[in-house]
C-alpha cells in the first residue's frame, strides 16, 4: 500500500483545536467581555462620586460608602468564619471508619464523591453565607452610625430610668447584634449537624448510638450557644416593652407598658432570663457529661416556662384583674402615654382654650368692623388658580405652573407665588437634542395678592411677564432646577439653550458651578452607561465645558445630600437676594420613643390636596415613627442647584447624633440670613401630624382620655367630594387675645361622630416671630356648626341654586375655593371663595363670595348671626352676614389743610369718584401694556378711592339729616360703617 503520510513520520493533524491566532481572538474577547461587564458594575458608583462630589457633599458618600463596607466585611467575615469553623471542626471531630450499616454504605457515595473537593465546597459554603450576612449587615448603617455617634435626650422613660437615647440609638443596635447571633448560631449548628450526619457522628437508622461523644459536645455548645443568646434576648426584652406598640381599645394605637405588662410579662421575662441561663449552663455541661438527659430537659423546662409564665399567667391577669377595673388599672400607663407622646410630637406646650362660640360683641357695626382686622382673607386660592396662571403667564407651551401653587409672604402681604418651569411635553419638535440641550430651564417667578382679585375675577398680579417684571428687584430668573424638571440636561458646551422668546429668540449657555464636566471621555462612558444613552459618548454637540445636570428636583437633591432626614412632601420656592430658592423642610426621626404612640406619616399626611398630586405629595417615608422634629431647614438654588441644609431646632438630639456622624454637612441655625428667614414656615408635614395627634392627646386626665368623651377628628374636605381630609391653610390672621394679625397654620376639628365645630388649631407660622411654632388650640364648649354643615347650608341657598342653574345654562362649572375658619369676636367667621369656569374656558375665574357667621348664642329669630350669604364679593358679603349697610372707611383720609374750609361731603364724594374713574382707566391702560407693576399701583389707587368716596357718602348722608344746630333730624338715617376689603389698603372689587 502507498505511504499517505500520517505515520510516526508524518504531519500531526489536530481535528477541531484552533489555531493561535484564534484562542488569541477568542482569550481577548473574553477579558473585553470581562472588563465591560466590570465597567457597567463601576459606571454607577463612579457617576454617584462625580455628583457628591459636584455638589460638594462627598463626604456623605465616603462616608455612607466606607460605613457599609466596613460592616459588610465584618459581618460578612465572622458569619463565614462561624460557620466555617463549625463544618471543619465537624468533620475534624468525625469517628474513624467502622462497620458500615447501610446507612453509612449509603452516605460513602457522598463522602468519595465530594473528598476531591472538600477545600473548594467549604470555601463555597462560608464565601455564600457571608456574603449574604454582609450584604444584610451593611443595610443597617444608619443603626451603626446612631449607635456610636447617639447623644443623650436628657429625658428618661418612666419605667426603667433609663435616658431615651438607650431607646433610640442603642436598643436597636443590640437588637441587630442578637439577631446576627442568632442565624451565625443556626446556620453554624445546621452546617455541623449535616456534616456529623455525612461523616458519621450522628446516626439516624443505624444500631447502637445515636451521637458520638464528639458530636455530642458539639452540638451541645452550639445548642448552649442559642440558649444564652436567648436569655439576653428576654432581658432585652424588657427594655422593648416600653417601645413595644399594642392595640388598646381605648386609644387604638398603643406605645409603651400597660398594667398587664409591667406587672405580668416584665416578671415573667425577668423569669424566663434565669431560666434560660441554667439551661444554658446545662448545655456546656454536656462537654463533660457527655449525656443529653439534663440539657433536654431544662430545655424543655424553658419551653413550659415560656407557655405558662410568658403567655399563660399574662392572660390571666388581664382577664381578671385587668378587665374588671381597666379604668383604673390603666389610669398611670395611660398618662405616661400621654405625657410621653406630647412631648415627642412637641405637642406639650398646646394646652385647649375653652371657648365658648358665643358673640361676645353684640353691635352690628363693631363685628363688621372687627371683620376687617381678624384676618387677611385669602380669595385667591392656590389649589384652583394654577390653570388661570398657565393660561395668563404660560407664555409658551413648553412652560408650566404646578397643579397647586404655594403661598409665601412679600411686603408684608400673603402673596400666591409659581415657578414657570420647563414641561418637556410641551417643547413644538422632540428629539435628543431638544429634549437635553437646547430646551433646558424654566423662566420666571409669577406672583399674586392672596387677598384679592381684579374686576374680572383673575388674580391680581404684581410679578408677571416674560422676563417677569413687577414688585420683585432684580433677580435670575431661570430655573434649572424644579419640582417638575426630572429629565436630565447638557449645558454649558458648544450647543447653546433656548432661554426664551419674547421678540425673537434668545440664547443662553449655563454659567453655573453645578453638574459633572463631560468634557473627560471616561466620565463621558460613564454616563453614556449608567443613563443607556450612548449619544453621550460619541454626540458632537458635548464638548468643552459641557456639565450635565440631573437630579434636579429640591426633594431628589436634599434626599441624596441627607439620606438620615425625611423630606416634607411640598417644596416652595422663594425669591431671595437676587435668586430663586426652593425651601425644603426636612425632619429627623425615631420610632424608639418609650410610651410614645407611633403614627404613620404617609397616611397622617395624606388629605384632599395630596391625593392624586405629584407636585404635593405626602412624606415620602411610609414607615411608623413615635418622634418627629423640624429640625432641618434646606435650600436649592433654581439656577445652579446648590444645596445648603441649616440647622432649626437646636435642642434635638436625633440631628445632634446625625451632625456627629455627618460633620460638616449642616450649618448653624446662625448662618441664616435675615432675608432668608422672612420667608421660611411652619411645615404642613409637621402640623398635619401634630394636628392627628392632638385629636387624641388633647386631652390629659386619664379617665377622660380612656373614655374617649373628648375624641376629635379631622373633617373632611366639605369642598371636595374624594373623602380625604381637610387641609390646612396658610392665613394671616388674629387669634382671640392677640393685638395683630400672625401669619399662621390653620384647621378645624370635629367631634368623633359629629358634624358640628369641636375644636380649631392654628400655629404661629412666621419664622421672624418670637412665638414661631407656638400651637394655639382652641375647645368649642358650644354647639357650633362645623365646616360642613356650613358649607351644606351654602348649597342650600336659593341664591346658590340660581347662581349654579345659571352657570349650567351657560355651560360652566362651580368650583369651591378653600373654606377658611377664622375665631371673631367669640364665634366664628367662615370664608369661601367660589370659582366658575365655562367649560371651554382655559381657566377659572372667582365669581362669587360666601360668608358665614356662627354663633352658638342665636336668640330666636335673629338673623344677624349663624347667617350664610352669598355675594358678588367680600364686601358685601361681610356687609350682608352683619346686616350692616355702606362701607367702612379703612384707610384714614388725608389731613385737613386748616387754611381751607372744611370740604362737604359731596365735594369729597364727587373728587373721590373723579379719582377712582382715573385710577380704573391707568389700570386698563396698565394691563393693555403689560405693565403689572403700573395695573397694581392703580388697583391700589382704585381700592383707596373707592373708600374714600363710601366715607365721603356715609358723611353726606349724615350731614343731610342734621337740623340748623347740628343734631340729628327726625328720622335721619344713621350712617352705618361698612367695609368694601378685608383689611387696609385692599381692592374694594374682589368679586
Amino acid at each position: 500500500m502507498p505511504d499517505r503520510g500520517g505515520g510516526p513520520t508524518g504531519p500531526r493533524i489536530r481535528v477541531g483545536r484552533p489555531s493561535r491566532r484564534a484562542r488569541t481572538l477568542l482569550m481577548t474577547l473574553g477579558v473585553l467581555a470581562v472588563l465591560a461587564m466590570l465597567f457597567v458594575m463601576f459606571a454607577g458608583f463612579w457617576t454617584d462620586w462625580l455628583w457628591y462630589r459636584s455638589v460638594n457633599y462627598s463626604s456623605v458618600f465616603t462616608t455612607t460608602l466606607w460605613t457599609k463596607i466596613g460592616l459588610f466585611a465584618v459581618f460578612g467575615l465572622l458569619m463565614a468564619l462561624a460557620v466555617g469553623l463549625n463544618i471543619w471542626l465537624a468533620h475534624r471531630l468525625r469517628p474513624p471508619l467502622s462497620a458500615m450499616s447501610l446507612e453509612q454504605q449509603s452516605l460513602d457515595r457522598y463522602r468519595m464523591g465530594l473528598a476531591p473537593y472538600k477545600k473548594w465546597v467549604l470555601l463555597a459554603i462560608t464565601a455564600l453565607v457571608g456574603l449574604i450576612a454582609g450584604a444584610s449587615a451593611s443595610g443597617q448603617w444608619r443603626t451603626w452610625l446612631m449607635w456610636v455617634n447617639g447623644v443623650p435626650f436628657g429625658q428618661k422613660d418612666p419605667q426603667f430610668r433609663m435616658d431615651v437615647a438607650f431607646y433610640a440609638f442603642d436598643l436597636p443596635w443590640y437588637r441587630f447584634l442578637l439577631g446576627f447571633g442568632f442565624a451565625a448560631t443556626v446556620l453554624s449548628l445546621i452546617a455541623a449537624a449535616l456534616t456529623h450526619y455525612l461523616y458519621g457522628g450522628l446516626r439516624v437508622t443505624s444500631p447502637g448510638a445515636r451521637a458520638t461523644a464528639a458530636a455530642t459536645g458539639h452540638l451541645s455548645v452550639l445548642l448552649g450557644v442559642f440558649v444564652s443568646l436567648k436569655a439576653v434576648a428576654y432581658w432585652l426584652d424588657r427594655y422593648g416593652l416600653a417601645v413595644k406598640s399594642s392595640d388598646f381599645k381605648a386609644t387604638g394605637n398603643w406605645t409603651g407598658l400597660r398594667y398587664v405588662d409591667a406587672n405580668a410579662y416584665l416578671p415573667a421575662k425577668t423569669i424566663l432570663f434565669c431560666i434560660a441561663v441554667i439551661c444554658a449552663v446545662l448545655f456546656f455541661a454536656t462537654l463533660w457529661r457527655r449525656t443529653w438527659q439534663l440539657p433536654v430537659i431544662g430545655f424543655g423546662l424553658m419551653v413550659l416556662s415560656a407557655i405558662l409564665i410568658g403567655g399563660l399567667y399574662p392572660a390571666i391577669v388581664q382577664k381578671f384583674q385587668v378587665q374588671p377595673n381597666e379604668q383604673a388599672k390603666e389610669a398611670p400607663y395611660i398618662e405616661k402615654n400621654i405625657d410621653a407622646t406630647r412631648k415627642a410630637y412637641d405637642i406639650d406646650r398646646a394646652k385647649p382654650e375653652n371657648y365658648s362660640g358665643k358673640s361676645t360683641v353684640k353691635a352690628k357695626d363693631k363685628l363688621r368692623a372687627d371683620a376687617d382686622l381678624a384676618a387677611s382673607y385669602r380669595l385667591v386660592d392656590p389649589n384652583i388658580v394654577s390653570p388661570t396662571f398657565q393660561q395668563l403667564e404660560q407664555r409658551r407651551k413648553y412652560y408650566q405652573f404646578p397643579t397647586t401653587l404655594d403661598v409665601d409672604r412679600y411686603q408684608g402681604k400673603d402673596t400666591v407665588i409659581g415657578l414657570r418651569e420647563l414641561n418637556i411635553r410641551g417643547i413644538p419638535k422632540r428629539n435628543w437634542i431638544n429634549d437635553h440641550f437646547t430646551y433646558t430651564h424654566g423662566y420666571g417667578a409669577i406672583l399674586a395678592t392672596g387677598t384679592a382679585t381684579d374686576a374680572n375675577g383673575s388674580p391680581i398680579f404684581t410679578e408677571a411677564g416674560l422676563p417677569t417684571k413687577g414688585e420683585l428687584p432684580t433677580y435670575e430668573q431661570r430655573i434649572y432646577y424644579g419640582e417638575k424638571t426630572e429629565q436630565y440636561s447638557i449645558v454649558g458646551g458648544p450647543q447653546k439653550e433656548l432661554d426664551y422668546e419674547e421678540n425673537g429668540e434668545k440664547t443662553t449657555s449655563f454659567k453655573g458651578k453645578s453638574g459633572v464636566n463631560l468634557s473627560n471621555a471616561f466620565n463621558r462612558a460613564a454616563y453614556a452607561v449608567a443613563f443607556s444613552e450612548p449619544q453621550i459618548l460619541y454626540s458632537g454637540a458635548i464638548g468643552d465645558g459641557s456639565r450635565i445636570l440631573y437630579n434636579r428636583t429640591p426633594k431628589q437633591r436634599v434626599e441624596a445630600v441627607a439620606p438620615w432626614l425625611t423630606i416634607d412632601g411640598d417644596a416652595y420656592p422663594a425669591v431671595i437676594d437676587g435668586r430663586i430658592q426652593w425651601i425644603v423642610d426636612a425632619y429627623t426621626t425615631t420610632n424608639g420613643y418609650p410610651y410614645a404612640s407611633r403614627t404613620t406619616l404617609g397616611d397622617t399626611t395624606t388629605d384632599s390636596l395630596t391625593a392624586g398630586n405629584q407636585t404635593r405629595a405626602v412624606v415620602a417615608q411610609q414607615n411608623q415613627v413615635n418622634y418627629i422634629r423640624n429640625s432641618v431647614k434646606a435650600t436649592v438654588d433654581a439656577y445652579d442647584g446648590t444645596v445648603k441644609l441649616y440647622q432649626w431646632d437646636t435642642q434635638d438630639p436625633v440631628l445632634k447624633t446625625w451632625m456627629k456622624a455627618f460633620p460638616g454637612t449642616v450649618q448653624p441655625k446662625s448662618a441664616i440670613k435675615d432675608s432668608l428667614r422672612e420667608h421660611l414656615r411652619y411645615p404642613q408635614d409637621m402640623f398635619k401630624v401634630q394636628r392627628e395627634l392632638l385629636t387624641r392627646y388633647h386631652v390629659q386626665d386619664a379617665a377622660q382620655f380612656y373614655s374617649g368623651s373628648d375624641a376629635w377628628q379631622v373633617p373632611d374636605d366639605p369642598t371636595n367630594r374624594d373623602g380625604n381630609a381637610v387641609p390646612p391653610y396658610y392665613l394671616s390672621l388674629k387669634m382671640p387675645g392677640d393685638t395683630a394679625q400672625r401669619f399662621s397654620l390653620t384647621t378645624t376639628f370635629t367631634p368623633n361622630g359629629r358634624p358640628n365645630l369641636g375644636g380649631f388649631m392654628a400655629v404661629d407660622a412666621d419664622a421672624n416671630s418670637k412665638d414661631y411654632g407656638r400651637i394655639r388650640l382652641l375647645r368649642v364648649t358650644q354647639d357650633v356648626p362645623g365646616p360642613a354643615q356650613v358649607q351644606n347650608k351654602l348649597n342650600s341657598l336659593p341664591s346658590v341654586a340660581q347662581f349654579v342653574r345659571d352657570l349650567k345654562g351657560a355651560d360652566s362649572d362651580i368650583q369651591y375655593g378653600n373654606l377658611l375658619t377664622v375665631p371673631l369676636d367669640g364665634g366664628f367667621l367662615y370664608v369661601e371663595p367660589i370659582y366658575a369656569q365655562g367649560r371651554n374656558a382655559a381657566y377659572p375665574l372667582m365669581r362669587k363670595v360666601a360668608v358665614s357667621y356662627v354663633d352658638a348664642d342665636q336668640p330666636e329669630g335673629d338673623t344677624t348671626k349663624d347667617t350664610t350669604v352669598f355675594e358678588d364679593d367680600l364686601a358685601k358679603a361681610l356687609n350682608a352676614v352683619f346686616g350692616v349697610d355702606g362701607e367702612t372707611p379703612t384707610t384714614p383720609p388725608p389731613p385737613s389743610d386748616p387754611t381751607k374750609p372744611p370740604a362737604t361731603g359731596e365735594a369729597a364724594l364727587q373728587q373721590a369718584i373723579a379719582d377712582a374713574q382715573k385710577a380704573f382707566a391707568d389700570g386698563e391702560a396698565a394691563m393693555k401694556k403689560g405693565d403689572w407693576t403700573a395695573y397694581g399701583k392703580a388697583q391700589e389707587a382704585l381700592a383707596e378711592a373707592l373708600q374714600r368716596a363710601a366715607a365721603a357718602d356715609a358723611q353726606r348722608k349724615a350731614d343731610a339729616g342734621k337740623n340748623a344746630d347740628g343734631k340729628p333730624a327726625a328720622g335721619a338715617a344713621k350712617p352705618q360703617p361698612g367695609a368694601g376689603t378685608a383689611g387696609a389698603g385692599k381692592p374694594a372689587s374682589s368679586g
